[in-house]
């Protein structure tokens, strides 16, 4: 029988911390980007307090349900069991519905429900076990807790991913040919290219006609080809760079810059490319958070026309620096950014939204998608 309970104890231990594991895996990509882009209240606990606390709740959870479990069988072991189980659905799901669909407001109800069935849990548990109920305790005042933090989240991120457009597409078109080394596409190519504009803030507000960028992109199998127009109000650069021209920090001043993802199985590696108006570059690798010089060796052209206000700057892309096998078949993840202004606040407008808080690029759960097409 004492062999058995304890086979029971274990059993419960593994439900629980493997089902914590599950979550774990599925939400992970979620917290450095789009969970970081939202807006918190400053008594949010640290990212790495959440690890060490559920550890300890899941572990007297499973010890409080291995004792109600444990307990004569009567009525009260049965409805508190029944309640057990419930908010261990409630816990579950409140994981994925939070990171991976953002639904804040669905999850602060999930989250009540879950606080009302500890409770539940508790009144029944006490009649079968006081120390069993003693052991939910810590987990009821987390999820209070947890539970004023969430609709403290939701009332501080009014546009939540329900709520949102769908995030845009954007199209390249094959260029006939291959320019030579040091060219650029013709005017004439570009034209045929599909041009695709924004204006709005990083959250999908204050359009300014006045700061507005089109977008167009060509591609060979061999290179990707960015044209960014942009009008100016005014324009504010570095007087320096290193001597071929490559800028870190360039985002300090006035750039055109994207996100390109040709593989979006881990969200959270992409490409970053920028140019300002006086021809300056930055290419990065960014990988969890982590930025290091890419060596792409990317080239540009920038036409200024200071009479008309507007700035034109384009790309050439390598593409083995952007993927090891290029297919047009495959469609990959971009975003399209503008940053004009020397102080804050400055104008950061993005093509697809981030709607952070503040102003934030790096939101991978808001890059739309890149489709490349063939010459009809």
């Amino acid at each position: 029988m004492a062999k058995s309970k304890s086979s029971v104890l274990m059993l419960f231990f593994v439900a629980r911390n493997g089902a914590a594991f599950y979550a774990g895996i599925m939400t992970q990509p979620q917290i450095a980007t789009w969970y970081s882009a939202l807006a918190k209240p400053g008594w949010t606990p640290p990212k790495w307090l959440f690890g060490p606390v559920w550890t300890i709740l899941y572990s007297l959870m499973a010890i409080a349900g291995w004792q109600v479990w444990s307990a004569p069988l009567s009525e009260w072991p049965s409805i508190a069991l029944r309640v057990f189980v419930g908010q261990r659905v409630l816990n579950f799901l409140w994981s994925p519905v939070f990171f991976n669909l953002h639904l804040i407001g669905t999850v602060v109800v999930i989250i009540f429900l879950l606080l009302l069935s500890l409770l539940l849990f508790l009144d029944n548990a006490r009649k079968v076990d006081g120390f069993a109920a003693s052991l939910f305790i810590p987990y009821v005042l987390w999820v209070s807790f947890a539970a004023a933090l969430n609709y403290t989240i939701w009332t501080m991120n009014p546009v939540h991913a329900a709520d949102r457009p769908a995030l845009p597409t954007a199209y390249a078109l094959r260029l006939k040919g291959q320019p030579a080394t040091d060219t650029f596409p013709p005017i004439s190519a570009w034209e045929k290219a599909p041009a695709f504009h924004f204006d709005q803030d990083w959250q999908g507000q204050n359009p300014d006609p006045q700061r507005a960028t089109e977008v167009r992109l060509l591609w060979t199998p061999e290179t990707l080809f960015l044209r960014f127009h942009c009008n100016y109000r005014n324009i504010f650069v570095f007087p320096d760079a290193r001597a071929d021209g490559w800028r870190y920090e360039l985002w300090d001043r006035d750039v055109a810059e994207t996100f390109l993802q040709p593989d979006s199985s881990d969200p959270l590696v992409y490409r970053e490319f920028e140019v300002s108006p006086n021809g300056y570059w930055i290419d990065l690798a960014v990988s969890h958070g982590k930025i290091e010089e890419l060596h792409s060796g990317l080239r540009r052209r920038v036409i200024m026309d200071e009479k008309a206000k507007t700035w034109t700057a384009e790309m050439a892309i390598p593409m083995k620096f952007l993927t090891t096998q290029f297919d047009p078949k495959n469609s990959w993840r971009v975003n399209f950014f503008r940053i004009e202004g020397e102080t804050e606040p400055r104008f950061y407008s993005t093509w697809s939204p981030t709607y952070s808080a503040k102003p934030n690029f790096h939101v991978p759960s808001a890059f739309g998608t890149l489709v490349f097409r063939e010459l009809e």
